[in-house]
């Protein structure tokens, strides 16, 4: 017997076809609410009654959630994505709550729109648009991207895409990440501490997963120790940033410019002081949204539903304890699914 699926993920809905026929050929009823999300823990527990999964936004699976009696028979999250910062992880795997993510599918098409940030902030291309639309005609001194420096914190697998795209335009890269990889230094990479990539680079460009440690690392020291002539580049995460300071470094100049496709809080309030901010280019958090990345993400975060319905573990897994755990909420199931991605 099928399960019905909670989709709270627009993406899939609009580009996750290969993935909507393998839930249909599983048998599964898949719900999609009047709204997609992502959808704040409040909104989100009265739309889990009677779901054993969620292909799920960016949607907020706190404890509470947990908790509710509306998520009990909730067994698997399956991520259209890779940050799972809004999932209370451990109170999922005490849950006894598979939590499934798409990693390793989005590199380069997150890689691809980090690099178009940089170009289009230091080119001004988006005012030159905007004032040709507006029928002025006024040709806007910006800044050279090829040879000058850039600066990655975190070096992973995105860091390292973008650092290859880099290449091509002759930049000295720099990097800071706590752990990092070898292989990433044979693309020119330099690893240094978090304060010379700040001091040293042209373009700082944010690659790190949000932890419980690193919230708000971009505060206002930080942002005071760029050059004035840099700009800052988010890609990651809206919680790695104190929003406060970077309006201000954008308003009293310590910083030249700022391209951003995460937030704090999504979708960016109306009202938020971002919106009015000097020297700022703002995308709505579509770094991965191409047609085909989408189709691929979906497919895998549909693959992972059927996997567990199918009595197999998931590849690509956040909790793997809660397969250890007395709460598991899945029958057994067997050894994970052969690798897929």
């Amino acid at each position: 017997m099928g399960w019905k699926i909670l989709v709270t993920s627009r993406a899939f809905v609009e580009t996750g076809a290969a993935g909507q026929k393998l839930l249909a050929a599983a048998g599964c009823e898949p719900v999609v609410p009047a709204q997609y999300g992502p959808h704040r823990a409040a909104a989100l527990t009265p739309l889990l009654a009677g779901m054993d999964a969620v292909l799920a936004s960016v949607d907020q699976f706190s404890a509470e959630v947990f908790a509710a009696p509306e998520a009990a028979s909730l067994k698997l999250i399956s991520r259209w994505g890779v940050g799972f910062d809004a999932i209370d992880v451990p109170a999922a795997t005490r849950a006894g709550v598979v939590v499934a993510y798409t990693p390793g599918l989005l590199d380069e098409t997150v890689a691809d729109l980090a690099f178009a940030l940089i170009l289009a902030v230091a080119r001004r291309v988006a005012e030159g648009h905007l004032a040709i639309q507006q029928g002025a005609w006024q040709q806007l001194w910006g800044g050279n991207v090829h040879g000058k420096t850039l600066g990655l914190i975190g070096c992973g697998r995105i860091g390292q895409a973008v650092a290859r795209r880099a290449q091509g335009f002759r930049m000295p890269l720099l990097a800071y990440d706590p752990a990092p990889p070898l292989q990433a230094e044979s693309l020119g990479v330099r690893f240094v501490s978090l304060a010379e990539v700040l001091a040293q680079s042209d373009f700082v460009s944010l690659h790190a997963a949000t932890t419980r440690k690193n919230r708000g690392l971009m505060g206002p020291a930080q942002f005071r120790q760029m050059k004035p002539t840099a700009y800052f580049i988010n890609t990651a995460r809206g919680a790695l940033v104190d929003e406060d300071a970077l309006v201000q470094a954008l308003r009293e100049g310590w910083i030249a410019g700022a391209a951003l496709d995460t937030f704090a809080v999504e979708p960016l309030p109306a009202d938020h002081p971002l919106r009015q901010s000097p020297n700022v280019l703002l995308t709505p958090h579509q770094a991965s949204f191409t047609r085909e990345t989408g189709e691929q993400i979906g497919l895998a975060a549909a693959q992972a539903i059927v996997e567990a319905l199918g009595g197999r573990r998931p590849k690509m897994v956040v909790n793997p304890d809660v397969f250890e755990s007395g709460t598991l909420r899945l029958p057994a199931l067997a050894q994970p699914a052969p690798d897929r991605l």
